[in-house]
């Protein structure tokens, strides 16, 4: 297992590169682990890290 950490717009850019202008600064930035590394990853797979993203700094948003 090659556990690899990398920013979502690293991700975005190689994947999804037209969900790109949808993020935030604060988004693109958020550090990723990826646990099989990039090399594994699926368009498929971008969708739902960008999902999960997007939440994470909303809640973060609405807790401070």
């Amino acid at each position: 297992m090659v556990m690899e950490t990398v920013t979502l717009s690293r991700i975005v850019e190689k994947l999804a590169p037209e969900l790109y202008p949808c993020l935030t600064e604060r988004e693109r930035q958020l550090n990723i682990v990826l646990r099989d590394g990039m090399g594994l990853l699926e368009p498929e797979d971008v969708i739902e890290i960008v999902q999960y993203s997007i939440c994470e700094v909303q809640k973060e948003t609405l807790l401070h």
